[in-house]
């Protein structure tokens, strides 16, 4: 399953997901990742699926989403790894161009430096890049990198693909309590944006299960203040820290569709809630999938979360 949605998206109205990369295979072992730990660290790119494969599943998801009515604004890569290690991403835009729909690329800018990286991104429509931290130490703590990444050459890649990029250009930062929300550390992420000067900097805080446990988010004061450092040297700074919604898309099969949506995106109860009665569905369905070990709960700032059953997850 290599599409999955369309879902509500806080960046991009409704996205359908392209899921390019095999379960956790990634360049970063983020401590906040809401799919799990990385269970392959790579940095070398390579083929994954067949670029036809891709544009067949996008395509019939496409498809069963305009026969329902459901709206698509963006074809969207956010995969359960990094992806930009896809040797054939490049390709796949190219192939999805026809179906119309606009293409954006979450990626965690890790190997952006790399110059058929930037080529393949520049295809796309809409390109986000995650910037954590811009000192050494908190950025391990927090990405957690492959050994052969250096942070100077991850920033100085981005700035060169900002200069290149003719689409819309968008950073996200994401803060940890007490590991990288000090008014100091934040100030220089402020700097660096300043010199990217990209069309949007979201400032986002774990708001769905983390990968470690002691991760949690900073309180509203502290985010507050973050926002008005940033927005200081940039004036196109918006909080990333609400819910998204529950609009998720029924195109046809339940339990398909749970497990696309869930193995990126997990699901808060209310949102389950309104999927399965949009698809005619009651809890029976829910509770066959947990008993079969296909889709877990978890409880995170009091809410709960249904989520498919990764073997890097925690249980």
């Amino acid at each position: 399953m290599k599409a999955f949605g369309p879902v509500p998206s806080r960046r991009l109205g409704r996205s359908l997901g392209i899921n390019n990369i095999p379960a956790k295979v990634c360049t970063y072992s983020c401590v906040y990742c809401q799919v799990g730990l990385t269970t392959q660290m790579q940095v070398k790119r390579c083929a994954f699926y067949r670029p036809g494969e891709i544009l067949e599943e996008v395509a019939e998801k496409a498809e069963r989403a305009r026969e329902i009515g459901e709206s698509i604004d963006y074809l969207t890569f956010v995969a359960d790894g990094e992806p930009t290690l896809d040797l054939n991403l490049g390709r796949e835009i190219e192939l999805l161009r026809p179906l119309g729909i606009k293409i954006a690329v979450i990626s965690n800018a890790s190997i952006v430096r790399q110059k058929d990286v930037r080529e393949d991104l520049m295809k796309a429509d809409w390109v986000s890049l995650k910037i954590d931290s811009t000192q050494e130490a908190i950025w391990r703590k927090i990405n957690r990198p492959h050994r052969h990444l250096d942070l100077v050459s991850i920033l100085d890649g981005m700035l060169e693909f900002a200069g290149i990029f003719k689409g819309k250009l968008a950073t996200e930062t994401m803060l940890v309590k007490d590991i990288n929300d000090s008014d100091d550390h934040i100030a220089e992420i402020a700097d660096f944006l300043a010199r990217l000067t990209p069309n949007i900097a979201y400032l986002s805080i774990p708001t769905r299960p983390p990968a470690v446990k002691w991760v949690q988010p900073p309180g509203e004061e502290v985010i507050n203040r973050a926002y008005q450092i940033l927005n200081e040297k940039n004036d196109s700074v918006e909080y990333l820290i609400g819910y998204e919604g529950n609009a998720f898309a029924f195109t046809g099969d339940v339990e398909e569709d749970l497990l696309s949506i869930t193995a990126v995106h997990p699901m808060r109860q209310e949102a389950l809630n309104e999927f399965i009665s949009q698809a005619g569905a009651d809890w029976s369905i829910i509770h066959k999938m947990i008993a079969q070990g296909q889709l877990i709960k978890m409880n995170y700032e009091g809410r709960n979360y249904y989520m498919r059953r990764l073997s890097a997850r925690h249980t």
